[in-house]
This record gives C-alpha cells, structure tokens and sequence, in this order.
C-alpha cells in the first residue's frame, strides 16, 4: 500500500489535495512481459492505493470514460497524490487522459513531473493529433493510445510518428460506433469482429506497437471472458484489457508461455546450432518433424519471450 492510512483524504477539496503532493519519484519500469492491462478508477480510494502490488503487468488509471465532468479534476489530483507518493511498482503504470481537445492536453502538462511509465490518449485521429501531444510529452514517458477512431483504425501505421508511441488498445465499442456498427455485432466467432482484431493485429505488429485487445465488460463472466483470451492467444494476442482481478489471473495464465513451449523451443534452438556448425540447416527430428532455420528463428523468438518472464 502507498498509504498506511487514506482517512485523511475524506472530505477534501481539490486545492486541499495539492497540499499533500510529494515529490518522491519513482524510477522508470523494466517490465518487459505484458500479458494483462487492469483498468483502475482513480476515484477509487482504496484500489488506487494498491498500486504498488497489483499483480496485473499494466495498471490503467481511467480519467475518461466513468468519471463524470463535475468530478474529473477530483480524479486528476487524486491521481497525482497517489503517483506523487508512489517509490515503486510492480506493475508498468499508465495514466489515460481525456481526448485532446477535451481536457487531455491539459491533463498530461499537468501531469508530466509525476513520476509513471506512460500516457494514454483517447480518440486519436490523424498524425498531428500525435505530434501535439508528443510535444509537451516528458520525454521519458511512452505514449499509448486509445484506438477507437475509423481515421485511426483505416491507417494505424501512419500514427507511428516517433519510437515513444509503444503501444495501442482496442476500444472496439467506441471504435464500432465510429464505423457506424452496431455493439450488437461484439460477439464471439462473428467474421466482422474477427477482421477487425486481425486487421488491428497485424496493422500494428507491422509498425512495432504492442496491439491490446478489447476490454470484456462483463466481468462476473469468467467463462466468456476465458473463451476470448484462448481465442485472442491463437491469433497472436499477447495483452488483453482487464476489469479486475479476476480477469487479470485469467489473462497472466493464459498469455504466459507453457513449460511445453519453452522447453520444446530449447531442444530445437540447441539441435538446429549443432548441426549448422557441420552445415546443414535442414533435417528431421524425431520428436518434433522437420526443422529449418525458419522453425529455429520461431524457437528463437519464443525464448526472447520466455526471458521476459
């Protein structure tokens, strides 16, 4: 916890909550595996003063959607105490801002000399949206979007203006209504939400962002939401947005490596440098069939993940 005691905070108004601003910061994240992204509501006294030992990969502090306009500068003080108090984390912390024209700049050159990993920006458009805001960003800071936008969507690669933009979630209920789609078509096997997840996918693997997927609102349906995470995992998946613990030990669970992969990606890794040493690069296994340097550069790429661990 960050504070032993948040009964303090009852009661104060925002020009009260300043006065409690530290100037502690703690160090930049090394987090390299990310398998979950939980979604905290910093009004949420009690969950944002866990931040320190969440066991989620990624921690979201939601300023946007589900705090109302009357309680958003609440929410971005609240926020900033907490970050202001904050030595480390084992999570990689991200703040979502409002969109750009609605409050976010404003948000981010507040919120720059506080010490977390990245900003998320809602409801990007073009590549000036992300050159205004990579202008005031803190340039230790990564910038992760919000994509929910059919200008953003139709060209995800022309939004890749500088190395600081890392990583892009899929708000796929913001970006249907975008599309003019109704949320009636977000359910599982239906080919429209598959080619936007595969579109979404590939789009930014293409361009070295990290692709998020979409948010499973009904929380209290484990089941289901177990079902898009296998089903998310096969098509190439690494990270899934959370609400809640419960979602977050599914998807850490799922999206880890097995022992099976790991220890299947050893044998060829070690079998395929052996023989290339007397130059030969094809050959038959008896365990796992043919391998060639395209299976070796495959096992290769599954113990770089394995190290992230």
């Amino acid at each position: 916890m960050i504070f032993e005691d948040i009964s303090f905070l009852e009661g104060l108004k925002n020009e009260e909550i300043i006065r409690h601003f530290s100037t502690k910061r703690k160090s930049r994240s090394d987090k390299k595996l990310f398998r979950s992204n939980m979604m905290l509501n910093p009004l949420k006294l009690k969950h944002l003063n866990r931040i320190d030992d969440l066991p989620a990969d990624m921690i979201t502090l939601n300023l946007e959607d589900g705090i109302s306009k009357e309680r958003k500068k609440e929410a971005l003080y609240k926020t900033a105490l907490f970050l202001s108090h904050l030595k480390s984390s084992k999570s990689f912390i991200i703040v979502r801002v409002n969109p750009i024209d609605e409050g976010g700049i404003e948000e981010i050159e507040f919120l720059n000399d506080f010490s977390f990993d990245a900003i998320r920006v809602s409801k990007v458009k073009t590549p000036k949206d992300m050159e205004r805001v990579l202008k005031i960003l803190d340039k230790d800071k990564e910038f992760h979007i919000s994509l929910e936008t059919k200008e953003a969507f139709g060209d995800i690669k022309s939004l890749k203006t500088d190395k600081r933009f890392t990583t892009a979630n899929l708000g796929i209920l913001d970006l249907l209504n975008s599309l003019n789609l109704p949320q009636s078509l977000l359910y599982f096997d239906n080919p429209t939400i598959d080619y936007i997840l595969s579109k979404f996918l590939i789009d930014c693997k293409s361009s070295d962002i990290l692709p998020i997927s979409f948010m499973y609102q009904d929380y209290k349906n484990i089941d289901e939401f177990t079902k898009w995470c296998e089903k998310e995992k096969k098509m190439g998946f690494e990270c899934k947005a959370c609400l809640g613990p419960a979602q977050v030990e599914i998807a850490n669970r799922i999206f880890s490596l097995t022992d099976t992969q790991i220890e299947r990606a050893e044998h060829i890794v070690k079998l395929f440098e052996t023989n290339s040493k007397r130059g030969i690069n094809g050959f038959m296994d008896e365990r796992y069939g043919f391998i060639d340097e395209p299976i070796y550069k495959d096992a290769l790429l599954i113990l770089k993940n394995a190290l992230k661990l």
